[in-house]
């Protein structure tokens, strides 16, 4: 891998950490209502198929951290399942990113909601409601979806500006 592609993807985990751990960030970024900041990030493979392994590696790093400190509730579990719903979703963003809709590429703008809605609200339900495991996936799901709603307008935003710039393309030298 050439060194720029790589110092780029650990860029993008290190940014996605930071924004989860952060103190003040971190309150926010975590258990079953949450609006996770850093989930912006899962719109740049819009732009850069490779930004697809940095919001994985730094969505893991968050978890496992957040998990190691307690910041985290739902523990190590949510760095192998949180992590499965970014590099989903960040895939499915990337696999979409031609399909528009009014040309806003809606589909893929919605796939880390319905990655996170599906995998993490299951996720919470086993560990907090599991006695009722469907119901408990349709509202944890929900909750994380309206997080995740307001985490990728921002992304959508962020992905618009960047989108001006050529830190993305191969051989700019920012």
């Amino acid at each position: 891998m050439e060194l720029r592609k790589f110092t780029r993807i650990a860029m993008i985990a290190a940014l996605y950490t930071v924004l989860c751990l952060t103190p003040g960030l971190s309150a926010i970024a975590y258990g079953p209502v949450q609006v996770r900041i850093a989930e912006a990030l899962t719109l740049l493979p819009l732009l850069w198929k490779p930004s697809i392994w940095g919001i994985t590696l730094g969505c893991f790093l968050s978890n496992l951290i957040g998990a190691a400190t307690g910041i985290n509730p739902t523990g190590f579990i949510d760095a192998i399942l949180g992590t499965l719903a970014t590099f989903g979703a960040g895939w499915c963003t990337w696999k979409l990113k031609d399909k528009t809709v009014g040309g806003i590429q809606i589909w893929s703008c919605l796939m880390p909601v319905v990655f996170n809605f599906v995998i993490v609200g299951l996720e919470l339900a086993v560990l907090f409601m599991p006695d009722n495991i469907v119901l408990g996936t349709l509202i944890n799901g929900s909750y994380v979806a309206i997080g995740e709603l307001i985490a990728v307008v921002l992304g959508y935003f962020l992905v618009r500006a960047l989108s001006h710039t050529n830190v993305f393309e191969e051989g700019s030298s920012e």
